[in-house]
């Protein structure tokens, strides 16, 4: 396995912002802002800013800081972050991002996971962190490389974690780092220590099977029927005909940007403004590493993935493997402890969180680093 830095040339950052001067700009729909996707004035402002101010630099060096691998796992190189705890005894964990997510999400966390006692907590609950890029994801990514279903991202990150020396691990994940960390629990329980989610994918997307009349049932149903009535176009389009959309997303950075930050914007704890939850170098840091490693096509490959496969979890089975969740008060879907405790068969921690969404690690870094560490020192 090779060690590793990544640098855009200047040629590709000059591109960039030549394509984004060029930019074919649509009239805003009329009425309220935001109503029928991402707002024009606030996409022209922040283009602005991308053209003109955001250095992309300073995001490599940031990025560069850590000691990153390229690992060959399942035909493919997968890059990872790896960090070695700063600690007696550091506990391996793997650290699993989403769409439209990527290892930058971490930035801010990991050093709060591997050296605790830089942040006053214990040296005793440091852990050593792998966060890799998923496969088909970022520099994860390379032309013309086979596609991954969720499960076959399980047996990847498993091999992965092999190839590394660990026998055992804890996993963590949001939105498909979560469905990555369920697979796991399902068909790699024996290598899992435990596993900590803050987003709970396995919970059935059907509102008709929730007739119980209770409150927290009954409420997460009207969430559910909401979601699905409002906020899966993108879904349908990435898990329907992903190579179409492709097209505009891998040749317009204005068309990636508006797709990605209108997510930001619904699903963050911002009050309706993203700056509030996410900083703008925050977010094109993101677009950035899409835009550049030209992935936006492969990232897509999960959702096609689970339209056209049964259930991530079959039914019938419960996934064993101790377990612990963080619920923030603005993820896209909270289904209630009853409903997770029918696909959980071992739930350790429950924790109702005051603030964040769905991009928890970014909005929310030292919340759900005391919430990794406090279910993982319980476990020992």
């Amino acid at each position: 396995m090779d060690h590793f830095s990544y640098r855009v040339s200047d040629q590709d950052i000059s591109e960039l912002k030549q394509r984004l001067a060029l930019t074919r700009w649509p009239d805003q729909a009329p009425g309220i802002p935001w109503a029928y996707g991402t707002d024009t004035g606030y996409m022209r402002d922040l283009m602005d800013y991308w053209q003109h101010a955001f250095d992309w630099r300073a995001q490599e060096v940031r990025l560069n800081a850590f000691p990153q691998l390229m690992v060959p796992v399942a035909g493919i190189n997968i890059h990872a972050l790896h960090l070695k705890g700063k600690g007696p005894n550091p506990r391996p964990l793997l650290l699993l991002h989403g769409w439209p997510g990527s290892v930058f999400e971490f930035l801010d966390i990991i050093p709060r996971l591997t050296d605790p006692a830089a942040f006053g907590g214990d040296p005793a609950d440091a852990f050593t962190v792998i966060a890799p890029s998923l496969p088909g994801y970022g520099l994860s990514f390379s032309q013309g490389q086979n596609r991954f279903s969720i499960r076959q991202m399980a047996d990847a990150a498993a091999e992965l974690m092999t190839a590394l020396g660990y026998a055992k691990f804890g996993v963590q994940g949001g939105d498909w780092g979560s469905a990555v960390c369920t697979a796991l629990g399902l068909h790699h329980p024996h290598r899992l220590t435990g596993m900590h989610l803050n987003f709970l994918i396995a919970i059935k997307r059907d509102p008709s099977l929730y007739t119980d009349s209770s409150p927290e049932v009954q409420t997460f149903a009207a969430q559910l029927k909401h979601f699905l009535a409002e906020e899966t176009g993108y879904q349908m389009i990435q898990g329907t005909k992903p190579q179409t959309l492709a097209f505009a997303l891998t040749d317009s950075p204005v068309g990636l940007a508006a797709w990605f930050v209108e997510k930001f914007r619904s699903w963050t704890d911002c009050g309706g403004h993203p700056e509030s939850a996410l900083s703008r170098d925050q977010m094109l840091a993101d677009i950035c590493f899409y835009w550049f490693t030209g992935c936006i096509g492969s990232s897509f490959w999960p959702y096609y993935d689970r339209l056209h496969s049964p259930w991530i979890v079959p039914d019938g089975k419960t996934i064993d493997v101790p377990m612990g969740y963080a619920q923030f008060p603005c993820e896209i879907l909270r289904p209630p402890r009853v409903l997770a405790e029918k696909v959980f068969g071992d739930i350790r921690r429950w924790s109702e969180m005051p603030k964040g969404g769905h991009f928890a690690a970014m909005e929310q870094p030292e919340a759900l680093a005391a919430e990794i560490t406090a279910f993982f020192s319980g476990l020992s």
